[in-house]
């Protein structure tokens, strides 16, 4: 499976095809891309959504890709799939639970022992969790945390020395983030706290390791039909509210795209969508107590 050739698709060196004003702001904000050309890359949160779709579109232009997910069998799934597209790509699979400190460890051993020498991290596991905080089980929050927060910056800790880089060749960090983290969320406020973390982290990095030739980027799409969902309810529990994410819904496919060309272009972060990438700004500059009340209006009415 491929990206569909639309005016969003990802081609490698290119990034997405068409033009606008703030495209070419952006090009001029930003600083020298990745190449995704011969890239050899770990993908976390690989054996489904998202991470499946990073994979799909990476495997055209890839040597080796490493894929990190909890489920052995999902994984070799995502595996024989890949090399059914490309029989002459390298792929490995490695089952751990990033929001575990063996898990981590049993990644980073495997990319040693392997003897890769990736150029490209695509941090993109992550989870959620429906539902009052106070109400909810504590290890399933935290373990939120560990995933989504703890995981991302110990795997980038730990790959920053591992990454091939050079100023002719800059290698890659793309961190998965969410439209999510630019609003306090009841109900997932564990989650958009973890996403809110993930952008402004990535951020920083990216401008820490100018230096050191890696570009860093977050995308940070608004709802997206993965898996992400039926995992975040609670046993028991209820779907989020979906009112008005119609507009800001976009498909798998275009989010993989925008994420890995805003990367190609060096691009800070990514909004995918034009509903989205709409939104995100009135978010940023709306002020808190305009933002408290519409959300806790929001809260109240889903309660009465």
């Amino acid at each position: 499976m491929t990206c569909p050739p639309t005016s969003w698709s990802f081609h490698a060196g290119r990034g997405l095809t068409g033009s606008s004003p703030l495209r070419t702001i952006q090009h001029f904000m930003s600083h020298t891309g990745f190449s995704f050309r011969q890239c050899s890359a770990i993908i976390t949160g690989a054996s489904s959504g998202l991470g499946t779709e990073f994979a799909r579109q990476l495997a055209p232009h890839a040597n080796v890709l490493l894929l990190a997910a909890r489920r052995l069998d999902a994984l070799e799934a995502v595996k024989a799939e890949l090399l059914a597209q490309r029989p002459g790509l390298t792929v490995h699979c490695c089952a751990c639970d990033l929001a575990t400190t063996d898990g981590r460890a049993a990644l980073l051993t495997a990319v040693d022992s392997l003897g890769l020498a990736p150029n490209l991290l695509i941090n993109n596991a992550g989870k959620g969790d429906y539902g009052n905080f106070a109400e909810g089980d504590v290890e399933r929050a935290t373990g939120q945390i560990d995933l989504n927060v703890t995981a991302l910056v110990t795997l980038s800790h730990a790959f920053i020395p591992k990454l091939r880089a050079s100023a002719a060749e800059p290698a890659g960090i793309l961190n998965v983030s969410s439209l999510a983290g630019n609003v306090p969320m009841p109900d997932l406020a564990v989650y958009a706290a973890t996403k809110s973390f993930v952008t402004s982290f990535s951020e920083a990095l990216r401008i820490e390791l100018l230096g050191r030739h890696i570009v860093v980027t977050a995308v940070c799409p608004g709802p997206t039909p993965t898996n992400f969902g039926k995992n975040a309810r609670r046993p028991g529990g209820v779907d989020t509210n979906r009112d008005g994410q119609d507009l800001l819904r976009i498909p798998t496919q275009q989010v993989v795209a925008q994420g890995l060309a805003a990367l190609g272009k060096g691009q800070a972060s990514v909004f995918p969508g034009g509903g989205v990438s709409l939104v995100a700004p009135l978010f940023r500059i709306m002020p808190r107590a305009i933002m408290r009340w519409a959300m806790e209006r929001r809260y109240r009415k889903e309660n009465a």
